[in-house]
C-alpha cells in the first residue's frame, strides 16, 4: 500500500505508525539518560552525595508546597452568576487576587456606575466597556490557571462568562450602531441619535448583569461590604415604565438587588 494518498497527502496509517516510532524514540532516549544519571548518583559518594540529595529534597519541598499552595488550601464559594445559577467555586490565594482585579475594574468604570439619561456620554462609556473587555482579557492572560477540581468552577469561568455573556452581545449590538450615526453625523450631538434612549436603556441592563458579575467576584475575593463599596447603581426597568430619567435605587445608602 502507497505511504501517500493522492496528491501526497500523507495517509492517517503512515501518520499513527511514524507518530508511534517517534515517541518510542523519545523514551528510549529519555529512560537511558534517567538510567546514567542513575548510575553517575551511584558512584558518587561522601560530601558531593549529600549536597545532591539535598538539593533534590530542596527541590521536591518547593514543588510540594507550591502544590499544596495551588490545591489543599482551595475553598469553596457560593456565587450567583448572571443568565446562569448559582454556582459553586473553588478559590485559592493566586484566584483570589484574579477575583480582587476583576472587582476593581469593574467597580470603577461605568460598566457599574450610573449614567443618567441627560447625563455622560454614550461613547465614553462604550469605550469604558470595551476597555473592561481588554483588561478582563489580558488579566487572565497574564495570570496562572487556577487550579480545576471536580466539585467548583474556577474564577476563570466567572470572567470569561461575564465577556462572552454580558459584555460582547451588549457591545456587538450597540457599537456598530453609534459608529454609523458617528459616521454619517461627524458634528452631530448625541441626543439628535434617534437611538440613543434605547442603547441607554441597554446599557442600564447590562450595568444590573456587571454588577451582578462584580458581586461575584467580590465574594470570591473575600471583599466585605462589596455593594457599600460599589455604591448606588441603575436598577432596569420593567417593560412598559414609560420614563427614561435616572433610574437609581437605594435603601439606606445600599443598592437594591434583584430577588
Amino acid at each position: 500500500m502507497s505511504a501517500t494518498q493522492p496528491g501526497g497527502v500523507p495517509n492517517s496509517r503512515w501518520r499513527v505508525l511514524r507518530g508511534t516510532t517517534f515517541r518510542l524514540l523519545g523514551a528510549a532516549v529519555i529512560g537511558a539518560t534517567t538510567g546514567l544519571a542513575v548510575f553517575s548518583l551511584t558512584q558518587v559518594t561522601s560530601r558531593s552525595l549529600f549536597a545532591i540529595t539535598g538539593g533534590v529534597a530542596g527541590a521536591a519541598a518547593v514543588l510540594a508546597v507550591q502544590w499544596y499552595q495551588r490545591t489543599a488550601r482551595l475553598t469553596e464559594v457560593k456565587v450567583t452568576v448572571p443568565q446562569l445559577s448559582e454556582l459553586t467555586f473553588a478559590v485559592n490565594n493566586d484566584s483570589r487576587q484574579v477575583a480582587w482585579q476583576m472587582f476593581v475594574e469593574t467597580v470603577t468604570r461605568v460598566s457599574t456606575q450610573p449614567l443618567a439619561s441627560d447625563q455622560g456620554v454614550i461613547r465614553e462609556a462604550l469605550s469604558s466597556m470595551y476597555g473592561l473587555f481588554a483588561t478582563t482579557r489580558e488579566t487572565l492572560k497574564a495570570s496562572r490557571p487556577s487550579a480545576t477540581v471536580p466539585s467548583g468552577q474556577t474564577v476563570e469561568y466567572l470572567a470569561i462568562t461575564m465577556l462572552n455573556q454580558a459584555l460582547r452581545p451588549f457591545l456587538s449590538q450597540w457599537h456598530p450602531r453609534l459608529q454609523e450615526f458617528e459616521r454619517l453625523h461627524p458634528d452631530g450631538q448625541e441626543s439628535a441619535w434617534s437611538q440613543n434612549a434605547a442603547c441607554r436603556a441597554a446599557l442600564r441592563e447590562v450595568q444590573r448583569d456587571i454588577h451582578d458579575y462584580a458581586i461575584g467576584f467580590a465574594r470570591l475575593a473575600g471583599v466585605r461590604e462589596a455593594e457599600a463599596l460599589i455604591g448606588v447603581v441603575p436598577v432596569p426597568r420593567s417593560p412598559g415604565d414609560g420614563h427614561d430619567g435616572d433610574d437609581r435605587s437605594a435603601v439606606g445608602g445600599v443598592p437594591r438587588t434583584r430577588s
